[in-house]
């Protein structure tokens, strides 16, 4: 890493596996501005984990109510997102969530998504988890969300990449 933070997305989604389809996204931009937002769900996307719904507490009525379309959600990410790496820690469920949401909104993302796994070497990835704990505890967040989890992301990677010892 160069010093700059990197723009790190995180998304919560309706559950793990084949029809899981993406709930809420969230991200931070290397200025630190961040969004986030609830994705209403299309008639189609029917799955739904309760176990999931345990750890994001979301429901689905809240989606439902407060969520925004897929298309509105797709183009706010390209809006503020375009020409930029975003990473995430969650890759292999993060990509397909969001071609899912792409899919669905007719349109092709104007960034890419890499996984952290770019950004640091292995011994730096073995603490990003301990970090990351640490700073939800230092951001005071009481609420798991996804612009909340990105934040936290974001602030691990640089303490990682500083080498921080916690």
């Amino acid at each position: 890493m160069n010093g700059a933070r990197p723009c790190i997305i995180d998304i919560e989604a309706s559950g793990f596996g084949r029809g899981g389809y993406p709930i809420e996204v969230g991200y931070v931009l290397a200025d630190g501005r961040t969004r986030c937002t609830l994705i209403r769900p299309p008639e189609h996307w029917t799955h739904w984990d309760e176990a999931a719904a345990q750890v994001h507490g979301i429901t689905r009525e809240a989606l439902r109510r407060h969520g925004r379309s897929p298309q509105a959600v797709a183009r706010m990410l390209n809006d503020d997102l375009a020409g930029q790496t975003v990473y995430c820690d969650g890759w292999a469920h993060d990509y397909p969530w969001l071609a899912a949401l792409f899919d669905e909104a007719g349109l092709l993302p104007d960034f890419k998504l890499e996984s952290v796994r770019r950004l640091l070497d292995e011994p730096r990835l073995a603490r990003l988890p301990d970090l990351q704990r640490q700073a939800l505890q230092q951001l005071r967040v009481a609420r798991h969300r996804a612009s909340n989890d990105a934040r936290a992301l974001q602030l691990a990677i640089g303490w990682a990449a500083a080498d921080h010892q916690g």
